[in-house]
């Protein structure tokens, strides 16, 4: 059985800097690319970045690019998502998500999410 699992949300000041992290497991499991997602209230779930397994290539939504950077750690079956100069509408629940071949349009795993709150 394939699990992610996401921590490191939490309250935080606008201005500070945060590392999300997702862990994954199961032994079939092995990510062509790994993603971050996050959804604010009211709003409809959003690509964040992404990050190719194999070759680390990444890729960032235009909003967020030169705040957000996504990293993997191969050992640790683990990805990264830091968060510089964190902004109240950075407030979200960040989901991280894996996919399994390029040809899959779709998302095959996600988590369960975790809060970040940012006050100003």
């Amino acid at each position: 059985q394939v699990q992610l699992q996401e921590s490191g949300g939490g309250l935080v000041q606008a201005g500070e800097t945060l590392r999300l992290s997702c862990t994954f497991s199961g032994r079939t499991f092995k990510p062509y690319v790994m993603g971050w997602f996050r959804q604010a209230p009211g709003s409809q779930r959003d690509f964040v970045a992404s990050i190719s397994w194999s070759l680390s290539n990444t890729y960032y939504a235009d909003s967020v690019k030169d705040r957000f950077t996504i990293s993997r750690d191969d050992a640790k079956n683990t990805v990264y998502l830091e968060i510089n100069n964190l902004k109240p509408e950075d407030t979200a629940v960040y989901y991280c998500a894996g996919r399994i071949s390029a040809a899959n349009v779709n998302w095959d795993y996600w988590g369960q999410g975790t809060q970040v709150t940012v006050s100003s």
